[in-house]
């Protein structure tokens, strides 16, 4: 369907100078379409220097009645701004109407989590405590879970830094910023016997964490090493280490641990990135009171 050129110059523009690929120049396509149509409401050519917020603004309003998800009326919404900013720099309008519309908030996904009694069967099943790799491996998925770090974070964890006489862990994380993880008797013991081990491969490597004979983790081999043992658990979904930071920095606000405390072990800059974890802890809280009162068992409820 033929659109008006000045639209059709827009999108050449997109494909030709911009290297955009075919299928976002359709949608661009598409959204500049409907957009058009409602604005001419098919009865002519629009006049782009005319338009102004409130049409825009209606416009939006329009397709969330008619059922456009909020990820839907952001892309709908850049495209006109996409469109306004291309005839500002050929001078063809003078300001960009779109620009002072709010683009739709798209609500984010809460983090995927492992169920605590998966992670139980997994920590309290049996290893072979002279066989490095399996002790290696326990640790990791241990020290994921009690500490919260990144995977980043644990690959370039150096030696000298996990000390085991106060129970704290020099993380060097994000932005170049250090930061002190405590840690229990449990995590320490694992990492004594790992130490053990670890002296017998010859490793001399300052990192903490090596492979069987020496050299540093990649961060597939910690994936990998992470999947497999919540699989083998039972755990579904997600099973990857950041499925563990999730989990660990819940498991801590269920059990009553502060806001403020958890930012500070996560190395979050915001305590609203700490928030979602609040989320997470009240949809659990929902789930067991549905499972459990008698009330909410009722039908309807």
């Amino acid at each position: 369907m033929p659109l008006n050129p000045v639209i059709e110059r827009f999108l050449h523009y997109l494909d030709a100078e911009l290297n955009y690929s075919a299928l976002t120049v359709a949608a661009y396509r598409n959204d500049l379409a409907q957009w058009t149509e409602a604005l001419t409401a098919g009865t002519g050519e629009p006049d782009f220097a005319s338009v102004t917020t409130s049409d825009i603004r209606a416009w939006m309003v329009q397709r969330s009645g008619r059922g456009d998800c909020p990820r839907t009326l952001r892309r709908k919404l850049q495209s006109v701004r996409s469109l306004y900013r291309y005839l500002m720099s050929r001078g063809e309008v003078d300001a960009n109407p779109a620009a002072a519309v709010e683009l739709a908030k798209v609500p984010k996904p809460l983090p995927s989590m492992v169920r605590e009694k998966n992670i139980d069967a997994l920590l309290d099943s049996e290893v072979d405590m002279d066989d490095f790799e399996q002790v290696r491996n326990r640790l990791i998925i241990m020290m994921f879970y009690e500490t919260g770090i990144r995977r980043a974070e644990l690959i370039g964890l150096l030696d000298r830094n996990v000390d085991t006489a106060k129970g704290e862990l020099r993380v060097h994380g994000k932005r170049d910023k250090d930061r002190v993880v405590p840690f229990g008797s449990e995590l320490r013991d694992w990492i004594g016997q790992y130490r053990r081990l670890r002296a017998e491969t010859g490793a001399t490597d300052d990192e903490f964490f090596v492979r069987e004979h020496g050299g540093k983790l990649y961060p597939s081999l910690v994936y990998r090493v992470v999947h497999d043992g919540l699989r083998m658990a039972g755990a579904s979904g997600k099973t990857s280490p950041h499925v563990l930071r999730h989990s660990f920095a819940s498991s801590m606000l269920n059990g009553g641990a502060g806001l403020g405390s958890v930012k500070e072990l996560l190395g979050h800059e915001s305590l609203a990135t700490t928030q979602i974890y609040t989320h997470i802890t009240f949809s659990e809280l929902q789930h067991n009171y549905k499972l459990a009162h008698p009330r909410a068992l009722k039908k309807g409820e």
